[in-house]
């Protein structure tokens, strides 16, 4: 909210090159000020990374620990 950073341009800028949340932070400006948008942001910026560039990807890597956590 406070930088305005819709979902729309945080996956934009995945299509654009981006590899990582601290590419699309640094572009976008997301995540700078107050940090209360990050893990929503992260979540976002990871599933369009996975769409991106499929299961060899490390974002992949954490969705895995997350579902061996949890399962």
């Amino acid at each position: 909210m406070c930088k305005k950073v819709t979902d729309r341009q945080l996956r934009q800028a995945v299509a654009q090159g981006a590899s990582s949340f601290g590419e699309v932070s640094r572009e976008t400006r997301c995540s700078t000020q107050c940090g209360k948008c990050t893990c929503l942001a992260r979540e976002i910026v990871d599933d369009a990374l996975l769409a991106q560039f499929g299961a060899t990807h490390p974002a992949a890597q954490r969705f895995d620990e997350l579902a061996y956590a949890v399962g």
